[in-house]
């Protein structure tokens, strides 16, 4: 029997899948796995796919963050504007979406900061984040589930909240981070 050490970069091996729930937003799967030593096990599985979040800037130092109730945290949070994809959308387009919606705006500019898995063991999701640039206002109905306050901070402030605790979502959390150190906080 190798050490446990060696079996690390063998993949597992997916003997059967079997779907336990599904909506418009997410499933779940229960994978029937052998592992890189032999033994078999059961795995859960969420599967969202992809997501978006924009961190938009009103100018070089102000940006537009949105409070909303969050079900799952039993409160409400500021936050950038975020979103999963739809069907064919690509990530850029889901992201001005999100933007209009959220916020009323289009983005001139987007640029691309990051890409990671928002979970590492049971969530199959990858969030894109962007900074938005050069904004420019719509006139759009808001998303009728959504329920949201939109109000401009500084950058450094956010910052702070981000530092603080205040601000809990990881998606806006990782791109204050990197606006943070691209504008030299």
């Amino acid at each position: 029997m190798k050490d446990r050490k060696s079996l690390v970069e063998i993949p597992w091996k997916t003997r059967s899948s079997r779907e336990i729930y599904r909506n418009k937003w997410l499933s779940l799967r229960e994978d029937q796995v052998v592992l890189p030593d032999g033994r078999e096990s059961i795995y859960g599985v969420v599967t969202c796919g992809h997501c978006v979040g924009v961190l938009p800037f009103l100018d070089p130092n102000a940006v537009l963050l949105v409070k909303q109730y969050r079900y799952v945290a039993k409160r409400p949070t500021w936050e950038m504007p975020t979103g999963g994809l739809h069907d064919g959308e690509t990530i850029e387009a889901a992201a001005q979406r999100e933007l209009g919606e959220e916020i009323g705006y289009r983005a001139g500019r987007l640029t691309l900061i990051s890409a990671y898995h928002t979970s590492k063991s049971v969530l199959d999701e990858t969030a894109h984040l962007f900074i938005g640039e050069n904004l420019v206002k719509l006139e759009l109905d808001p998303d009728e589930t959504e329920f949201i306050e939109v109000r401009t901070f500084p950058l450094e402030e956010v910052l702070k909240m981000v530092l603080s605790g205040e601000i809990v979502d990881s998606m806006t959390i990782i791109a204050v981070l990197h606006a943070a150190r691209m504008k030299g906080l």
